[in-house]
């Protein structure tokens, strides 16, 4: 016991000290704005979104934005009034000019929903899109303060980042919310360290879907969207080809909201299910490593610590270690700081909502998100459904 506490202990030193300080909630500081303010279209897939649609595309076209900002919504064969709901935002806000509405064809084989929505939007302003111009990737369920994008840009230009992108800030309102939300974005900056993202020298390449500003030119170079046509977690995919001859950059959002509500536990536990095994790249070995990660990093040390007080002293140091490293996220979120004490018990709770993300791919039903079955159909059928 003593052993496997010395190694616990060893884990818990090597992640707070030595792994990109992920635990750290620091958000950037501004840069000197350019001379320049190069043109940026907004991209917005959405697929029966008319209860968030209207938030979001007033939220873009209320940007403060000194350059051309215009916006295209892609309606993903929507069966509710997404596009009517989105056009009539744009005519309250006196903006109708700077929204376009596009129609998606029918999804191709090999194609997730969502790359295929974000591909339509692209090809439809190829045309006027100039080598320095920017894409904005940004979701249907996002509200952007007015001043986001002109920091985005701000900092790609400084910096000379292909990609800048921000993790928003997840509804945390409900029991369920702020249970675990903060644990999201404690576990996504463990797998990716935004230190190391944002490290040129560095191979660790992610970015967070809601808000992806691009280069038009590095777009072009990795050869568009369809170099991740079958991605299902498309953001780190195009974070990582885009890596591949650029430099990205990854931050925490202080002024970008999500609306999708997680009210409750099954919600999240969706979430998850949806793409933790695609994360593992549908691999045993790689899931298997997951639980005994998991396992020796969250739940052994408690136990540990509980049942052999006496011998087992270096788990005590190693539970310390992970509530210290969970503070600054959940000081982030504004959550109460006793949650800490519980991220042993939600450790447990995301390694078996990843357990039924591999069931579901086994049995026909990975990756599901508003009737399609993504993660299997990508393989074995079609996805148009």
């Amino acid at each position: 016991m003593l052993a496997l506490a010395l190694i616990c202990l060893l884990v818990w030193l090597v992640l707070v000290f030595g792994h990109g300080v992920f635990w750290s909630a620091r958000t950037p500081l501004p840069v000197v704005a350019p001379a320049h303010w190069p043109d940026v279209v907004a991209i917005v897939p959405a697929r029966d979104e008319a209860a968030m649609i209207a938030a979001s595309i007033a939220g873009l076209l209320a940007q403060d934005y000194p350059g051309r900002l215009d916006v295209v919504l892609v309606d993903d064969h929507s069966s509710d009034a997404t596009a009517s709901v989105a056009r009539s935002a744009a005519l309250a806000a006196g903006a109708s000019d700077r929204l376009s509405v596009v129609a998606a064809r029918t999804l191709p084989r090999g194609w997730t929903g969502k790359v295929w929505a974000q591909a339509e939007g692209v090809a439809s302003v190829a045309a006027r899109a100039g080598q320095d111009s920017f894409i904005w990737l940004t979701d249907a369920d996002i509200l952007h303060a007015p001043g986001v994008l002109r920091s985005l840009v701000a900092r790609a230009l400084a910096e000379g980042r292909d990609l800048t992108s921000l993790m928003v800030r997840l509804r945390c309102t409900a029991l369920a919310e702020r249970a675990l939300v903060p644990a999201f974005v404690f576990f996504f900056a463990m797998l990716y360290p935004f230190a190391w993202v944002n490290d040129p020298r560095r191979r660790t390449a992610a970015a967070a879907g809601g808000c992806m500003l691009v280069r038009y030119r590095a777009l072009v170079r990795i050869g568009g969207m369809a170099r991740i046509a079958s991605a299902l977690i498309d953001d780190c995919t195009l974070a990582a080809a885009i890596k591949e001859g650029g430099s990205i950059r990854l931050d925490l959002a202080p002024e970008s909201y999500s609306l999708r509500p997680y009210e409750h536990w099954s919600d999240i536990w969706m979430m998850i299910a949806r793409s933790a095994f695609t994360q593992l790249r549908h691999s045993v070995w790689l899931l298997a490593g997951c639980v005994l990660g998991m396992l020796l990093t969250y739940a052994a040390p408690p136990l540990l610590t509980l049942a052999y007080p006496q011998t087992a002293w270096p788990a005590a140091i190693a539970w310390l270690l992970m509530t210290v490293a969970y503070l600054p996220i959940l000081r982030y979120y504004r959550v109460n700081v006793l949650y800490a004490l519980a991220l042993p018990l939600i450790a447990v709770f995301y390694l078996g909502a990843t357990l039924d993300s591999a069931r579901r791919y086994w049995t026909g039903q990975g990756g599901q998100w508003k009737g399609r079955l993504q993660a299997r159909a990508i393989k074995d059928e079609p996805q148009d459904r």
